[in-house]
């Protein structure tokens, strides 16, 4: 049986009126006209499913793939849906404040939502709260949004290019605009809105401070320039920065390639795939190790699944 090969996927796009035009600039599959808020370039959510984009397996879905090459693509784990969903995030107006369950939260057949955020642009101010200010209830919560000011407890945090966002479920947070963010996170789509800023889009006030973790306070931002820069129950995230070739992939674990800057090519021995801004690849655990060799400086971030 011939092994499996390097996988990419068509990315699926989210519309919402928040979005600007500069995915359209990566993918150009992205619709030319009109916001696109998000790319989801990795998904396995039943409602977004991202489809093998070429080679012998197009077109077939992540369930697909884990039903019938489950350990050839993800090794010695076991899951009967692919653990993580990847995204690029074009912020141009403030998103709502919300928060996601944990597991426990989530409800049967479900997961929760544990996130994390690299900020690729943002513009003069750009900012994203973070967690609540130190000491604030749920009864101050429920107060300040009955007099419209919550954002007055949340912790705000001005980001650059280059810091880490680490949200465990429970987390409340907001991406601000002007920001151009990737996101890795759980498979999961439960979102409960907080507060919108005026804007008449229904709230879910009840369930969302439900599932606030009230032990976590402001949450800090992270950075790692080169080499592990997370490392949780949920999800692992390396970043690279390559100026010559260097060997990424474990032996044995499926990882996914995921490019923000630079030009290169991805070579597991019998082909050699594309590297641009934009571009994702899945090494399947039977691949394992991979050379990846700049053609101008790479900027690359790779993912690990849980328990790996």
């Amino acid at each position: 049986m011939e092994r499996l090969p390097l996988l990419t996927f068509t990315p699926r796009f989210q519309p919402y009126v928040w979005g600007g035009r500069r995915l359209a600039e990566w993918f150009p599959s992205a619709p030319q006209t009109g916001p696109v808020a998000e790319a989801w370039v990795v998904s396995d959510v039943d409602t977004m499913p991202t489809p093998v984009a070429s080679g012998p397996f197009s077109g077939w879905t992540l369930s697909r793939l884990i039903g019938e090459m489950g350990p050839r693509l993800l090794g010695g784990e076991r899951w009967s849906r692919f653990p993580l969903l990847l995204k690029f995030l074009d912020a141009q107006q403030r998103l709502s404040v919300q928060v996601h369950p944990d597991d426990a939260r989530a409800g049967p057949e479900q997961r929760g939502k544990t996130e994390a955020w690299v900020v690729l642009a943002a513009e003069s101010g750009g900012h994203v709260f973070a967690g609540f200010r130190h000491g604030v209830t749920e009864a101050d919560v429920r107060s300040a949004i009955g007099q419209d000011c919550l954002p007055e407890l949340l912790h705000r945090i001005d980001v650059h290019p280059g810091d880490l966002i680490y949200l465990p479920a429970g987390t409340v947070h907001a991406i601000g605009s002007g920001l151009f963010l990737f996101e890795i996170q759980q498979t999961s789509d439960l979102t409960y809105r907080l507060y919108d800023w005026g804007r008449p889009r229904p709230l879910q006030i009840d369930r969302a401070l439900a599932c606030v973790d009230w032990s976590r306070g402001p949450v800090s931002p992270m950075r790692a320039d080169d080499g592990l820069a997370l490392d949780s129950p949920y999800f692992r995230l390396w970043r690279h920065r390559l100026d010559q070739p260097r060997r990424i992939g474990a032996r044995g674990q499926c990882r996914l390639v995921v490019v923000t800057a630079g030009i290169g090519v991805l070579d597991d021995g019998a082909t050699e795939c594309p590297l641009h801004p934009g571009a994702v690849w899945m090494i399947p655990a039977e691949i394992g190790e991979v050379e990846c060799r700049p053609t101008a400086t790479l900027d690359i971030l790779e993912c690990g699944l849980p328990g790996v």
